[in-house]
């Protein structure tokens, strides 16, 4: 049976592109975005989980996130997880709900946000070469194993070629736009 499965590399390489996106969500711009705090995880009921599974995060402002906690007894703990989340955020109590005002970015901060973007792509394009890699891999393996002639090879391997370079280049795109959101602040 053929080695080769062309839903496989592109499934993988989509979750390449997907994870860049995620990560790229999660850089703070001026704005507040929801996805912010998707990193936060949160000490509660002696186990940690993320935010999203104890509170309700909205944005009712262009720069302030709220936090809606559903059980009383976990603000505090949601509080010491937004602070020591590295988000440079300043988390304030207010009842049941954790108020987020978002500071503007300084020009350093920025620059370093934009580069982080930059290492995100970069561990992107590394998994994608690694998907192309392993199905060329698979190519050869089918190939020696007579399941598919040297001509078919050669064609599936300008296919998966292909397909690396899509992918890369969404990842490029969608770098190169974070970084302009990042900086255009």
């Amino acid at each position: 049976m053929a080695k080769y499965d062309k839903a496989d590399i592109e499934r993988r390489m989509n979750g390449a592109v997907d994870s860049l996106k995620s990560d790229l969500g999660g850089l703070r711009t001026g704005r507040a975005n929801v996805s912010l705090l998707d990193p936060v995880q949160v000490e509660v009921y002696g186990a940690m989980m993320p935010l999203n599974q104890v509170a309700t995060v909205s944005a009712p402002e262009p720069r302030m996130l709220s936090v809606q906690v559903w059980d009383k007894s976990n603000v505090v703990p949601v509080e010491k997880g937004i602070a020591h989340a590295g988000l440079g955020l300043n988390p304030m109590i207010d009842g049941q709900t954790v108020r987020l005002p978002i500071p503007d970015l300084t020009e350093e901060r920025r620059k370093e946000l934009a580069k982080l973007a930059g290492q995100y792509a970069e561990k992107a394009r590394i998994a994608i070469r690694n998907v192309r890699r392993d199905g060329m891999e698979m190519l050869k393996e089918d190939e020696k194993k007579k399941e598919i002639s040297e001509d078919d090879r050669k064609r599936l391997e300008d296919e998966v070629q292909k397909m690396t370079d899509d992918h890369v280049k969404q990842a490029d795109e969608a770098a190169a736009n974070k970084e302009k959101e990042i900086l255009s602040q």
